[in-house]
């Protein structure tokens, strides 16, 4: 059998109209392994196309056979029309999902993987993602008058990006007396960018992403869910060093 995680995650983009191709990332997929016989694909969309779907069954059904179409042309495969979705939410283990959407290297699982069931509020929390091919599709709507050519649309890969320097950082976690995370404070320092219009700064839940052109590029995994809505950040052209604090989450 093939599991597909379908999960929800603000970095990729919505369509801007009803009529725009909607893109995807997705991992690779990841063969059988011991003592499991089955293969699992993740894919991820922005949080507002699957809120759409679970308001419309019908839209929720055509999504999920866009999905199985991502899958067959970007991994080569034949799939059957006929799918279930299961009552777990998560086939496999959190940490492992967001290495295969990261594109990150996943450890070699030992004999007795634990398997991880978790809520579509976790879900929500899944990273960036490469298709099998290593690179992003868009996925266009079907329609009476479009050829079913232009079902997927690709885009460049991220892979072919230039290797950037990370830069020094320190994190720190403030709590109150009773030891209750508060807020999290990130120091980078940034020796060769003399302006803050030169960053790119994405925050998330549960990670911080900033990218300074043919410079710098870092992302940090956040060790408490936070309030990204509340995030600031101030850039110290003196010392040229990035401060970044951002509340914990209720």
């Amino acid at each position: 059998p093939l599991f597909i995680n379908v999960c929800g995650w603000k970095r990729v983009p919505a369509p801007q109209a009803a009529a725009d191709p909607t893109p995807v990332r997705a991992g690779p997929l990841e063969a059988p392994g011991e003592g499991d016989p089955s293969s699992v694909i993740d894919v991820a969309y922005n949080p507002d196309v699957l809120q759409r779907a679970e308001e419309n069954p019908e839209k929720m059904d055509h999504l999920i056979r866009l999905t199985l179409k991502l899958v067959e042309e970007q991994c080569s495969l034949t799939l059957s029309d006929w799918y279930t979705v299961e009552s777990f939410r998560l086939k496999g283990s959190l940490e492992m999902m967001r290495r295969r959407l990261e594109g990150r290297q996943v450890p070699t699982p030992s004999h007795n993987p634990q398997k991880e069931e978790l809520t579509l509020a976790q879900l929500l929390l899944a990273r960036e993602a490469e298709d099998c091919s290593k690179a992003p599709v868009l996925l266009k709507e079907e329609s009476t008058t479009e050829p079913k050519a232009h079902l997927i649309q690709e885009i460049p890969s991220m892979e072919m990006a230039e290797k950037l320097e990370t830069p020094v950082y320190k994190m720190s976690t403030m709590r109150d007396e009773n030891k209750k995370p508060l807020k999290i404070e990130l120091k980078i320092e940034l020796p060769k960018v003399s302006s803050v219009s030169e960053c790119d700064l994405r925050i998330s839940k549960d990670d911080i992403i900033i990218e300074v052109p043919a410079k710098y590029k870092l992302q940090v995994d956040l060790p408490e869910l936070v309030d990204e809505e509340r995030a600031a950040a101030a850039f110290k052209k003196g010392t040229r060093v990035l401060f970044i604090t951002v509340p914990v989450a209720k």
